[in-house]
């Protein structure tokens, strides 16, 4: 073996005190791991997994990521985060018991179990902190391969920021695209689609972005030949090999035992995708697992005695002290000295770690204590509260479920006596302050929020003309992409015909294919590219061609973009907007309407639903204007209807969470939204015409819904409420009836059952016949409402059936 290669020349004295610190932060690392999943097992935490056999390759990998890039990967990497100094033994177990603290679990605040890391992008208020002076994680998600989309567009990034003219070529995001965006994945999670379909899009943008595949041949118990062709990813993504004559990746492997040669081959990648902007893949081979797959199992059950006897000798440590000693770095007694210190130190770290978490509940079981003692002592069941008093002061290390579940039990045995109001209050405001630990941050808290910009009504000149719809939205993207110069979009088709209906035509000849941009069919990565970009600053559209083919990405959506925020506490956002297009095409996978899944799968992104394309640009407009993350999706059947053109393109702006209404009525009140509202105001002109006149209510956007509370206070003037969706029965409208139901306790004001008139249980059939039948028509409303009214009035609306 030789010395790894430094940037710069050093005496032997300076290298070895740097091998020495790299030997001390694995040892750290391992001691973490190792006294982690004891904690686990004896119940003070819940769950373990660790990134114990992989030290010495994150090791290597830390040498060369450089302030501003950004790690995406998963819940093995905590030697990484220790040796960028982002991860201390105090932190790590304040996230191994779920800390709720920031203060104290930096990462996520125990909302994610331990091993899933991140940094701060964003100040306590939700501004950018400058990314360019530190070394950045992306926050982690256990899913797998979950990862690899979002890494995509975090390189992506690095591509935009060197060759888009308009952009600055330093700011806080960026110095000149010189970032890397750092991969990390397990050899077994290379299975899944996500990893290919990402693979694939990184050769075909070429874009600065390191691969490192931890492989040591499991995935949990599953060997790789049940895995991977050929038992090995490297081999199999050959094709992928750059050439002289074509583009592609640089494709490494190296023994993850090999400390020097681990260090020589990340200086080699970082410098090959840090310049040249070329995806490089490192295959880490020979890595071992010492405590199996996590705190759920022992690997003794699928290991053979041979396997495991190779995995002690090769164990990435082991071969790191005999390459020590062999090199004259250190000798074994100074080793042995390094790793008892170093025990000590995870053992006091854990120590305070674990006082830090219980110290707050302790105070909390006192005040509860000495308040049921109190109440106690007047209350006719004094004997039953003491004892619950007792038995939660017994509790030596409570948690916080300990603590409130016995105030709310003793609260239901002294109903209507006079010590009722003070627990009740203390039950209150005990949740009131526990509960934002654990809730806050679903969407943005900073001032950047969507309900903080103010409405701006299109405006009109005297003669202005009717044209197709889409080009309301051509020109309002002109004025975008001239007004805000880090605005991009790309997606199937978006970019050299301006998107399948023509709502960007001309804007990549006007403004680049890198900002507007045609991207392969693949929507997971997709929708990746903008998660990773607007993570860097950039504000990114992503276009997915039809609303059907979301569930490609539902899951990157559900997982990744809409817990982001939740999952940092807010330190960390993507504001991406995500367009798509569904409604009322006739056919099966072109015109569903799946908005129940969607709504239920995506909570922390706002799900947009416009009834035009004036109504869809002044969403964009507001969402630029915003740090939240949304799915708009525009009426595909409306293209090419006529709307009048606005003169303040880019700059009116549609409210969100704000219903309108379009229709003003005293019998009935109708919500609905998207395509579905044309069917509406046909059948309630219809209805007019035997005396049945309904107001009419577009929901605009189903996340958020009503912020206002305008729907309850049309039915304060009905009565009656029928909300009408294209979804599934019981999809969105059941969404809708809950809103309106319980949260506005709508039903104050019914005199009449509400009613949801939704599409049949299947996609709609093919045709304008399959249309009719599968979706509510026109004639199934106007019947649905007079139906309705028949039950109240059956003299003067006699039945029609």
């Amino acid at each position: 073996m030789t010395a790894p290669e430094t940037k710069q020349a050093m005496t032997f004295e300076d290298f070895r005190t740097e091998v020495l610190n790299d030997y001390k932060i694995a040892i750290t690392s391992r001691e973490c791991s190792l006294l982690g999943r004891r904690e686990v097992l004896t119940g003070k935490a819940k769950f373990g997994i660790f990134g114990d056999g992989k030290e010495v390759p994150q090791l290597a990998m830390a040498k060369a990521f450089q302030n501003g890039d950004f790690r995406s990967g998963y819940y093995r990497d905590q030697t990484f985060m220790m040796a960028i100094g982002q991860l201390t033994i105090q932190q790590f177990f304040a996230g191994l018991y779920g800390h709720t603290d920031l203060e104290h679990d930096p990462m996520s605040a125990g909302r994610q179990m331990g091993g899933h890391f991140a940094t701060h992008s964003l100040d306590e208020n939700g501004n950018w902190n400058d990314l360019t002076k530190q070394k950045n994680s992306s926050a982690d998600i256990s899913p797998t391969a979950g990862q690899m989309p979002r890494l995509l567009g975090l390189a992506q990034a690095s591509k935009i920021y060197r060759n888009v003219s308009v952009l600055p070529k330093k700011n806080k995001f960026s110095e000149n695209g010189n970032e890397i965006a750092w991969g990390t994945i397990g050899n077994a999670s290379t299975s899944e689609g996500l990893f290919f379909e990402t693979i694939n899009a990184a050769g075909v943008l070429q874009v600065p972005m390191v691969m490192s595949v931890w492989d040591d041949e499991y995935g949990i118990s599953v060997h790789a030949r049940h895995q991977t062709t050929k038992e090995n990813i490297s081999e199999i993504l050959k094709g992928f090999q750059r050439d002289e004559d074509n583009k592609g990746f640089e494709i490494m492997n190296v023994l993850g035992w090999d400390y020097a040669a681990l260090v020589g081959t990340y200086q080699r990648a970082a410098q090959i995708a840090r310049e040249e902007h070329v995806p490089v893949l490192i295959h880490v081979n020979e890595l071992t697992q010492p405590q199996g797959h996590s705190t759920s199992g022992s690997h003794e059950r699928y290991k053979n005695a041979e396997r495991l006897a190779w995995e002690a000798e090769f164990d990435c440590l082991a071969q790191m002290r005999l390459w020590m000693i062999a090199n004259n770095i250190a000798t074994a007694e100074e080793m042995d000295e390094i790793d008892n210190v170093t025990k000590k130190e995870v053992v006091e770290g854990k120590k305070a770690a674990w006082t830090a978490f219980v110290e707050p509940f302790k105070k909390e079981q006192n005040e509860l204590v000495a308040l049921l003692e109190s109440i106690a002592s007047t209350s006719v069941n004094r004997v039953f509260i003491q004892k619950f008093a007792n038995d939660l002061k017994e509790i030596k290390e409570p948690i916080r479920k300990d603590i409130i579940t016995v105030a709310r039990k003793v609260l239901r045995m002294i109903v209507g006596e006079k010590s009722q109001p003070q627990l009740a209050t203390w039950i209150k405001n005990y949740i009131n302050t526990i509960q934002p630990k654990f809730s806050s941050h679903l969407f943005s808290e900073s001032a950047q929020q969507v309900t903080a910009v103010q409405e701006v009504v299109p405006t009109y000149d005297n003669t202005a003309e009717e044209v197709d719809a889409r080009l309301v939205l051509r020109d309002n993207f002109d004025a975008i992409f001239s007004k805000y110069p880090e605005v991009l979009v790309f997606g199937e088709d978006s970019g050299n015909i301006g998107d399948v209906n023509q709502g960007l035509e001309g804007m990549q000849e006007k403004y680049g294919e890198l900002r507007v941009a045609d991207a392969g069919i693949r929507e997971a990565t997709i929708l990746g590219q903008g998660i990773g970009m607007a993570m860097r600053g950039l504000r990114p559209i992503a276009e997915i061609q039809y609303l059907d083919y979301l569930l490609y990405a539902i899951q990157i959506m559900s997982d990744d973009l809409a817990t982001l925020q939740y999952r940092t506490k807010g330190r960390q956002k993507a504001p991406l907007i995500i367009r798509t297009r569904g409604h009322r095409l006739e056919g099966v996978w072109h015109s569903g309407s799946p908005m129940g899944m969607i709504i239920n799968a995506v909570r922390g992104i706002h799900v947009l639903v416009p009834r035009n394309m004036t109504k869809a640009a002044g969403f964009y407009n507001t969402l630029l204007e915003t740090d939240e993350p949304a799915l708009l999706v525009e009426c595909l059947n409306g293209y090419r209807l006529k709307e009048k053109m606005p003169t303040n393109l880019g700059t009116f702006k549609t409210p969100i969470g704000v219903v309108e209404t379009i229709k003003k009525g005293t019998d009935m009140t109708i919500v609905s939204y998207g395509s579905t509202l044309r069917l509406v105001e046909q059948a309630a002109k219809e209805l007019l015409e035997v005396g049945i006149d309904c107001e009419i209510i577009d929901i605009q956007s189903l996340l958020p819904f009503d912020i206002n509370h305008d729907i309850n206070k049309s039915l304060a003037q009905t009565n009656r409420l029928l909300v009408v969706d294209e979804d599934v029965p019981g999809g969105a409208s059941a969404f809708i009836l809950q809103q309106v139901l319980d949260v506005q306790n709508g039903y104050d004001y019914l005199d009449s059952k509400p009613q949801t008139l939704a599409a049949q249980p299947h996609r709609p059939a093919y045709g304008t016949d399959g249309d009719y039948f599968s979706k509510p028509s026109a004639e199934d409303i106007y019947e649905k409402v007079y139906a309705m009214m028949h039950e109240v009035n059956p003299k003067e609306y006699p039945g029609l059936y």
